[in-house]
């Protein structure tokens, strides 16, 4: 199947599989796959490894502000770059998520992140994933996707993700992180977690990996009047 030049949005709750399908639909159908949320987790690993965020939590914003003017975040095909390091695991810890939101709600880490997502977009053939992807970063995405799933399915999916990852994950702290983050994520003074008017939503509570590309499909053949 051939889709045309566009951007296609992903935007959704956490643990929901965003990056999973993203880089699926990239893979298949030859489109860059960008991941805003790395962006984010990497001012965060930065901010927790200078001491931005201090021990119990707390951001020094002018400290903040200061460091991303000159904040070396890059993002690669093979994962997220502060410099020359590759820091696609480092980001991904309990840590690194327990802080995320609070860095990802202040406005101007969102227009430094927003900045260099623009930047990529101006490409075309682009599939990204995020918070606010379909709702502010690319508004005028030809293809808008909202994903979702239950809160106990998406926790199990997290806690699974870190086993693998050789972490040792507590289920209750999983979930509180989780149901934290969408809290904030959702009530946000700047570009809050919503579904936009013209977003498909796609609850993957009981789906497999493979129906999720199969209602892909449909929705594009459906959107570009594709016949094959």
């Amino acid at each position: 199947m051939n889709i045309p030049d566009i951007i296609i949005a992903i935007d959704g709750y956490s643990s929901t599989g965003k990056s999973t399908l993203a880089k699926l639909i990239a893979e298949q159908y030859s489109f860059l796959y960008l991941d805003s949320g790395a962006m984010y987790r990497g001012v965060t690993l930065h901010a927790l490894e200078t001491g931005i965020i201090n021990e119990e939590g707390k951001i020094d914003e002018t400290r903040l502000k200061t460091a991303l003017e000159t904040l070396d975040l890059d993002f690669k095909i093979d994962g997220t770059y502060i410099g020359e390091r590759r820091v696609e695991q480092d980001i991904r810890t309990l840590e690194v998520s327990s802080h995320v939101s609070p860095v990802s709600a202040i406005p101007f880490v969102r227009n430094f992140v927003d900045e260099k997502l623009h930047a990529f977009g101006l490409r075309k053939r682009i599939v990204m994933d995020g918070r606010d992807i379909g709702t502010t970063v690319f508004p005028d995405a030809e293809v808008k996707i909202f994903m979702t799933a239950s809160p106990e399915v998406r926790a199990q999916r997290r806690f699974d993700e870190m086993k693998m990852k050789g972490q040792e994950p507590v289920m209750e702290e999983v979930m509180k992180n989780l149901l934290e983050r969408d809290y904030i994520d959702s009530h946000r003074e700047v570009s809050p977690l919503s579904r936009a008017a013209d977003a498909y939503v796609l609850d993957n509570s009981d789906m497999t990996l493979h129906e999720e590309t199969v209602w892909f499909q449909g929705l594009c053949q459906g959107k570009f009047g594709i016949l094959e």
